[in-house]
């Protein structure tokens, strides 16, 4: 075989090695550490699977400005120090240039020193903790409305439907407390009284005496805030009790895992909720995240992938604008350019001033088919 055959023979090797390799490894690497087991892991799964929807699209189409995005994804057990310990590792081992996505009040808590020690930006964090939202922290970019806004709406609600012997039950920690303050703020804007107001333990949660209360005070309602698990633990109790009071909790539950965790008492649960309806193509947002999920074969989109896949991409839109070879800070201060940026049918803004995103806030009941329905 002449040279010039070997060189053409060679050439051609060369690029059917090249087209049967795997896609060059990821150039921009973001870092989520949150609850894959634990209480919250079906919530955890399903925010996830929404923001790699927007992310494995983007990549298929050639990433941010020629460079793909690598999730890396760190289980924390719902557990703020093992937060705290991968965000670290996150940052210092994996270089990532966010966090995004993690869960939880007092695990966002454990990362603000992280964030300001290493200059690194939080995107979308899975609360909607008013401590995170005012002051201003300059590193950590909401893209979900406050708890507080949720859970005076609902009480409004509540009332409005002539509901008004409201019991409010939460767990005793951050989350708990700002759910509280914004039930209490709905308490006062209807000119009512809770008939109760108790606290659970997180790691230990006990309803025995809460059920007994809720049935011998009376409530037609109550307002019971922790995780999934924690919720659909009351529940039962409460039902066990005798009461039939209906039951109405915060947005952190509106996965189709607290749906299944709640089995039979699911039926009637109101939950609130921080995007347009999952099953309503008139918003952009909802058909361009359904329409994606159908090319990969998932059947429905649920709150919990919505929240996630809105925050992917407020974060690729960040990256896109700190342009190439993106560093920590050049996203921080891209993020603050943004003005009425449209995700969807939704406008987010961003400043130095303000980091909060949506406002957007509304009700849903669980259908007898299992469903949310608005």
């Amino acid at each position: 075989m002449s040279r010039l055959a070997n060189r053409w023979r060679a050439l051609a090797l060369g690029l059917i090695a090249a087209a049967a390799a795997p896609l060059a490894a990821a150039q921009i690497v973001v870092g989520q550490t949150s609850g894959f087991t634990g209480p919250v892991a079906s919530g955890v799964k399903e925010n996830t699977d929404g923001a790699k929807l927007y992310i494995d699209h983007v990549n298929k189409l050639g990433g941010v400005n020629g460079q793909r995005i690598e999730l890396v994804s760190l289980d924390d057990k719902f557990d703020p120090k093992l937060a705290a310990e991968n965000a670290r590792k996150l940052i210092t081992e994996r270089n990532a240039v966010a966090l995004f996505m993690n869960r939880g009040t007092p695990h966002t808590e454990a990362l603000k020193p992280l964030l300001e020690e290493y200059k690194v930006p939080l995107v979308a964090p899975s609360t909607g903790a008013m401590i995170l939202h005012k002051p201003v922290n300059p590193w950590i970019f909401n893209v979900r409305a406050p708890y507080q806004r949720e859970a005076e709406k609902a009480v409004m609600h509540l009332a409005t439907i002539g509901l008004t012997h409201i019991a409010l039950v939460h767990v005793d920690d951050t989350f708990g407390a700002d759910c509280a303050i914004g039930a209490q703020k709905g308490f006062e804007r209807a000119k009512i009284k809770p008939v109760f107001v108790d606290k659970f333990d997180r790691s230990k949660p006990d309803f025995s005496a809460i059920a007994q209360k809720s049935t011998k005070s009376g409530a037609q309602a109550i307002f019971l805030i922790g995780s999934a698990g924690a919720v659909a633990d009351g529940t039962k109790a409460i039902r066990g009790a005798g009461s039939r009071a209906q039951i109405v909790t915060v947005s952190n539950n509106a996965s189709g895992g607290f749906i299944k965790q709640m089995g039979d008492y699911a039926r009637g649960t109101i939950v609130t909720q921080i995007f347009p309806y999952e099953r309503s193509l008139a918003a952009p947002i909802v058909k361009e995240a359904n329409d994606l999920a159908k090319a990969k074969g998932i059947a429905e989109v649920t709150p919990a992938m919505l929240e996630g896949f809105a925050g992917a991409k407020v974060l690729v839109e960040g990256l896109r604008r700190a342009g190439p070879n993106p560093t920590r800070v050049r996203l921080q201060q891209a993020l603050e350019t943004f003005r009425k940026v449209d995700i969807g049918g939704l406008e987010l803004s961003y400043s130095a001033t303000n980091h909060t995103g949506l406002e957007y806030a509304d009700l849903s009941i669980i259908g007898p088919d299992g469903k949310f329905r608005r």
